[in-house]
C-alpha cells in the first residue's frame, strides 16, 4: 500500500484525499495534515465567496460529495451591471447558465469533508504543520503534497516571474454573508456584479452558510479608490455598516435590498487582500526529496472572476487521475512537474488570464464585446458560461482580433464604440 501524505484541508486536499479513499482504498494510505478539527473550522470565520460551477460540482458529485445539492440555493445565471457614473445603470448584461452552480460556506463543506474522510479510513494529524517538519513528513511518504499556499509552506515554492505580473495586491477584499435580503424577483436566483471602472466590484451571491440559506457580498475594491474603506473592521457588524454606506452612493438598487439584512453569524465577514501568484510547482526539501504544491499553493488568483474553488477541483482531479494511473513507478520530480503542467494546460493557465485580464482593466477590445453582449443575448450567454470553462474565452474573447472576428460573426458588422 503506497503512502500519500497531503497538508492542508482545503477543496483541493480534501477532494484529492477523499477520491483517493473513494476510488482505490485498498491501494494507498492516505494522511491529512490539517491546523484545524471540524468544530473548529466550523466556529470560524467565514473564508471566501466560493461559488462553484457546473464542471467543478460534477467532479464533487463523481465522488458522493456533493452534499448539498438538495438545499443550496441554486445560482442559474448573472447579472452584470456596468455603473459609470457610480450608482447609474449604465450596461447590463444578463445570462443564464448552462447549469446552475452553488455556493457552499467552505466553513460547512471542509468541515464535513474531514468527517467523512475519516469516516472512509482516512488519517487526520490535526496540528500546524511547521516548514521545518516537511522533511521529515516527506522521508516517510510516497508522495507528499501541499494544498496550502499560506504562511512559509507557500513560500517553499518559489515565484514564477514569466507568469506573475504583480508585486502586490490589485483589489483590496471584504466579504460579509447576509440573512434577510430582500428578493429579487425578476431575477430570483441570478448572481449580481456591479462594476463601477477605476472603483471595483461588488458581487452579491445566493449561498449557503452554517444556519441555512443567505446572501454572500463580496467587495473588490481598488486601492486607494473610493471603495476602498475596509481597513481596521474587525466584526460583520461594522463590515455590514460600510457596505450599505458604499452601496447607497454606488448600487443605491441593491442598498434597498440589502438594508434590513444582518450577518449570519459571529464570524460572517472577512477583510483582507491577495498578491496574484504563480509558483514552481516542486519544492526539493531535502537532498533529493521533492513535494508537490497544489492548487492556491502554486496558482493564486484574485477571486474577482470567481476561480479559485473551481480551479481547485480541477487541480484535485487531475492529480488524482494522475496518482492513479501511475501504478506502482515513483512519484518523481519528474513525474511531479508533469503532473502540474498538465493541469496548467487544462485549466489553471485560462483561469490565471483570464482574472488578470479583469483585473487590469477590461480593455477597449473587452469593453466592446460586453456593450454587444448587452443587445445580443448570444454573446451574453456565452460571456457568461465562460466563467465555468475560462478556456473558451481564449477563443473569442481574450485576444483583440478574436473578439472583433467573433462579434462581426454574431452582430453582422465590425465592432465599435
Amino acid at each position: 500500500m503506497r503512502r500519500i501524505a497531503i497538508v492542508g484541508a482545503g477543496q483541493a486536499g480534501l477532494q484529492l484525499a477523499l477520491g483517493l479513499r473513494t476510488l482505490a482504498p485498498d491501494d494507498y494510505e492516505v494522511l491529512v495534515v490539517s491546523a484545524r478539527r471540524p468544530a473548529e473550522i466550523r466556529a470560524g470565520r467565514v473564508q471566501s465567496t466560493q461559488q462553484m460551477f457546473e464542471p467543478a460540482l460534477a467532479l464533487e458529485r463523481a465522488l458522493g460529495l456533493g452534499l448539498w445539492d438538495a438545499v443550496a440555493p441554486r445560482i442559474t445565471g448573472a447579472e452584470l451591471v456596468t455603473a459609470d457614473p457610480p450608482g447609474t445603470r449604465a450596461l447590463t448584461v444578463t445570462g443564464t447558465l448552462r447549469a446552475p452552480a452553488q455556493s457552499v460556506d467552505l466553513r460547512l463543506k471542509t468541515a464535513r469533508w474531514l468527517e467523512l474522510f475519516e469516516e472512509r479510513g482516512g488519517r487526520v494529524e490535526y496540528r500546524s504543520l511547521t516548514a521545518g517538519e516537511l522533511p521529515a513528513l516527506a522521508a516517510a511518504q510516497d508522495l507528499t503534497l501541499v494544498a496550502t499556499g499560506r504562511g512559509p509552506l507557500g513560500e517553499l515554492f518559489g515565484r514564477d516571474k514569466r507568469h506573475s505580473p504583480y508585486d502586490g495586491p490589485r483589489r483590496t477584499l471584504a466579504v460579509v454573508y447576509l440573512h434577510g435580503v430582500a428578493p429579487q424577483p425578476r431575477l430570483p436566483g441570478h448572481l449580481r456584479l456591479i462594476a463601477t471602472p477605476g472603483a471595483g466590484e461588488l458581487f452579491l451571491i445566493p449561498g449557503l452558510t452554517l444556519s441555512g440559506p443567505c446572501d454572500m457580498l463580496l467587495w473588490e475594491a481598488v486601492p486607494g479608490g473610493p471603495l476602498d474603506r475596509w481597513h481596521q473592521l474587525a466584526t460583520p457588524e461594522a463590515v455590514l455598516a460600510r457596505s450599505l454606506e458604499l452601496m447607497r452612493h454606488h448600487a443605491p438598487w441593491e442598498y434597498e435590498r440589502c438594508a434590513g439584512a444582518e450577518p449570519t453569524d459571529a464570524g460572517a465577514s472577512l477583510v483582507g487582500a491577495v498578491t496574484p501568484v504563480v509558483r514552481h510547482p516542486v519544492a526539493e526539501v531535502a537532498p533529493g526529496s521533492h513535494v508537490l504544491g497544489l492548487a492556491d499553493a502554486v496558482v493564486l488568483n484574485d477571486p474577482l472572476a470567481g476561480q479559485g474553488c473551481n480551479t481547485a477541483a480541477h487541480c484535485a482531479d487531475h492529480t488524482l487521475r494522475r496518482i492513479l494511473d501511475r501504478g506502482e513507478r515513483p512519484f518523481d520530480r519528474a513525474w511531479q512537474q508533469q503532473t502540474f503542467a498538465g493541469w496548467w494546460e487544462e485549466r489553471a493557465r485560462h483561469s490565471t488570464a483570464f482574472t488578470n485580464l479583469l483585473l487590469d482593466g477590461a480593455p477597449e477590445h473587452m469593453r466592446q464585446t460586453l456593450r454587444a453582449a448587452a443587445g445580443h443575448p448570444e454573446i451574453a450567454h456565452r460571456y457568461v458560461n465562460g466563467f465555468a470553462d475560462p478556456a473558451d474565452y481564449r477563443e473569442w474573447l481574450l485576444e483583440p482580433e478574436r473578439a472583433a472576428a467573433y462579434l462581426a460573426a454574431v452582430t453582422g458588422r465590425p465592432p465599435g464604440p
